[in-house]
């Protein structure tokens, strides 16, 4: 590959990328567990993974080994033949969740797209019904393909794209009387993210989220809780939902699955899964074997190096901190999270939260913002105290400098 001075690397990245994205002035090269370094050798502690991807770091030994054996062995070969890694993953997922079934796809939008299909679907295949609408939580966030937007309960995402696929309604998070006001007789189910990333960080009442699935049993309606960004381990449970006492129908996984190689799952009940009879969707490289060789990488790390357990106990130390810092400093308004996915929530308008985000990157702290004004930390699962108290200094630094 051409060696090029990064500056004209940079130059041609921003005449030549989609205008959709505005990248910081930064080409990465390479990382290794915590740490990221650019071409110019500059050094980076990374509180992004990715955004909640790099369950495991960069470069982690166990991915490296796993990838190099599994790409010189099957890269794709479609869903028309079975490989080894994932119907080892399929049984994996089943084993770890209250789900019988898998789908597997590319994307977090792409499995919350399954996920809207497979809710109507089973209203109409498997109970006989004519329901079709699916009420989402305002603050949401599903993904950007046509359903997936439609679903997320944002406006911003929607601008320029009307009309919106039809059949959704939005109603405020952890406010279960305006779930229930929302509620029709078409009403086929009820789609909700445990902690909103995207939204900024905010995390659902154990009251909230058990009364929708009272709710959804009440009526007859199908629980979609989407675990895209809370799952596979980063808020202390390998889903969030284990912390309230529930079970969903439908279940939807993606990036940190695949700690860095693209994977997304809809997993669902076995009666719930029915609906997906031959050939009603599918996807062409959905499952393919070095997608499931990562994943299978990722839990089996997980499981030797109880990173689970560590992204309590590390989460845990990293909202203490950040509250010890938000009784410090004025230009905080609110920490929140579980386990490594955390938000600060700062005073001042989104604007004000991007140039914090852009002095990170200038003083080697990696993180990004959602909902707005929120500051959102989602380190690798690897993360240690001594991460954290770097991590919290730098912070510190920054909003000790002039606004």
């Amino acid at each position: 590959m051409e060696k090029r001075e990064t500056a004209s690397l940079l130059a041609a990245g921003r005449s030549s990328m989609s205008p959709s994205y505005s990248p910081q002035s930064v080409v990465l090269d390479h990382g290794k567990g915590m740490r990221v370094w650019d071409r110019e050798g500059k050094e980076y502690l990374d509180f992004l993974g990715g955004i909640a991807v790099l369950s495991l770091g960069h470069a982690h030994p166990a991915m490296v080994s796993a990838l190099t054996d599994q790409i010189s062995k099957l890269t794709h070969i479609s869903n028309i033949y079975f490989s080894e890694p994932q119907i080892l993953l399929q049984e994996e997922l089943v084993r770890r969740t209250f789900a019988d079934r898998v789908f597997f796809c590319n994307s977090g939008a792409e499995a919350n797209e399954a996920a809207i299909k497979l809710a109507r679907r089973h209203a109409r295949i498997v109970q006989r019904s004519p329901k079709f609408e699916i009420i989402t939580l305002e603050g949401s966030f599903h993904g950007r393909t046509y359903g997936a937007v439609s679903a997320t309960a944002q406006p911003k995402y929607h601008e320029g794209f009307e009309p919106m696929v039809p059949g959704f309604s939005y109603a405020k998070f952890n406010d279960l009387a305006s779930v229930e006001a929302r509620w029709t007789a078409h009403t086929a189910a009820v789609m909700v993210e445990p902690v909103q990333g995207e939204g900024g960080v905010r995390v659902a009442s154990r009251p909230f989220m058990q009364g929708l699935r009272r709710l959804c049993d009440e009526r007859g309606a199908l629980l979609i809780v989407d675990e895209v960004q809370s799952g596979i381990g980063r808020t202390g449970r390998f889903l969030a939902t284990e912390f309230y006492g529930i079970e969903p129908d439908i279940v939807t996984l993606a990036k940190g699955l695949g700690g860095g190689v693209p994977i997304g799952a809809t997993l669902a009940t076995e009666s719930v899964a029915a609906a997906f009879t031959k050939g009603s969707h599918g996807t062409t490289f959905g499952g393919n074997p070095l997608a499931a060789r990562a994943a299978l990488t990722v839990l089996e790390t997980l499981d030797r190096e109880a990173l689970t357990e560590n992204a309590a106990r590390v989460g845990a130390y990293l909202l203490g901190r950040l509250r010890a810092l938000a009784r410090q400093q004025p230009r905080i308004r609110e920490v929140r999270g579980l386990g490594l996915m955390v938000g600060v929530e700062v005073n001042g308008t989104a604007d004000d939260a991007t140039a914090l985000m852009v002095k990170g990157v200038q003083n080697g702290l990696l993180f990004n913002t959602a909902g707005g004004n929120t500051l959102r930390f989602v380190p690798p699962l690897i993360a240690t105290e001594a991460d954290v108290d770097l991590a919290v200094a730098v912070l510190s630094a920054l909003f000790a400098m002039p606004a």
